[in-house]
């Protein structure tokens, strides 16, 4: 039996897709690479020492779905695949809703054509919105506040109506601000295009690829006026998903959601502080207005992830840091280098 994973070769499916293979799996990494490199695909090898399976396809195809359900026997899937920036889905939203609603409902019907019972989405904190109390729990309110949020929304949404009326067995991991790369350097974080992210715009920025670092917001009713979020490691985000899959038709049955973070806020200036540590020197930035869709703070109760699946992040700030700064110094230009 084997776990698809769709966007296997993207920064969180490909740190998924080592954790998964050394929790004895057998992985399928299915990806259009419309985002993401074949490079990735051969980093993900070399880490495993074995030629994973790798099928290019994509999640919004009825056809390429089925082929790869018919060829291999798949018995678990994880979904990353999809769109994932807040200012892009403001800008473009129906790309959003048709490529990650979309997506997700032709997938969903893939699994019940092929019998496939167990799903664990990668969903977002966005579909939170500007919560009313925090840390922010999975019972809190659900009001996004950009496109993005509310087609991860939607998505739990198709995916919930979908384990009430066929046998599906569902995860939502709701997870925060993922950053860092793999310690060994090998695989991490390679954007296409201005990174939309707040750590790999920085660490761009301090290998010279950028000429520096923009601050949307300084006006934030936070301690030091920057925007707060809850950073966790990729490589804890990773063991997560193994944990979820552990979990489904054991403590999970029909579709829930759950939290992953740290539990603790830091601000876009604690970020910065902890990159300019690890990298040595001052990171040039600027401070700018807002940025459309963004909130003030968000960071995770992260009880239920602890209780129901028994996971927790482990990793500091500095750890996140440090290995994001090995992954861009080893590979400056990102897989293309």
């Amino acid at each position: 039996m084997a776990v698809l994973v769709t966007g296997a070769s993207g920064y969180i499916g490909s740190h998924t897709c080592v954790a998964l293979h050394e929790s004895q799996r057998s992985v399928v990494m299915f990806d259009n690479l419309s985002r993401s490199s074949p490079r990735a695909v051969d980093a993900i090898r070399r880490l495993v020492s074995e030629d994973m399976a790798f099928v290019e396809g994509d999640v919004a195809s009825a056809d390429d779905l089925d082929a790869v359900f018919s060829r291999f026997d798949i018995d678990e899937v994880v979904h990353f695949a999809g769109l994932k920036a807040v200012g892009e889905s403001v800008a473009d939203p129906l790309a959003y809703y048709r490529v990650n609603v979309g997506g997700t409902t032709i997938l969903a019907e893939a699994m019940v054509r092929h019998g496939v019972s167990n799903l664990v989405f990668s969903s977002s904190a966005a579909v939170y919105g500007e919560p009313e109390t925090l840390p922010v729990a999975e019972t809190a309110s659900l009001s996004p506040t950009s496109p993005y949020g509310r087609s991860k929304l939607l998505c739990e949404q198709v995916l919930a109506d979908a384990a009430d009326a066929h046998p599906l067995d569902v995860l939502l991991l709701r997870y925060f601000n993922p950053v860092g790369a793999h310690p060994s350097g090998t695989i991490g974080e390679d954007p296409v295009g201005v990174p939309q992210n707040l750590l790999p715009f920085i660490m761009q920025v301090a290998v010279g690829r950028r000429e520096r670092l923009s601050i949307f917001g300084s006006d934030y009713g936070t301690p030091d006026g920057t925007a707060i979020r809850d950073y966790l490691h990729v490589d804890d985000l990773a063991a997560g998903h193994v944990a979820a899959l552990d979990a489904l038709g054991a403590q999970v049955t029909g579709c829930r959601a759950v939290n992953l973070g740290t539990g603790n806020g830091y601000s876009v200036r604690e970020v910065l502080d902890a990159a300019q540590r690890a990298v040595g020197s001052a990171i040039p930035h600027e401070l700018v207005e807002r940025r459309p869709g963004d909130v003030a703070q968000l960071y995770a109760d992260s009880t239920l992830a602890r209780e129901l699946l028994g996971w927790q992040a482990t990793r500091s700030l500095d750890d996140m840091v440090r290995d994001h700064w090995a992954w861009q110094q080893r590979n400056p230009d990102g897989f293309g280098s």
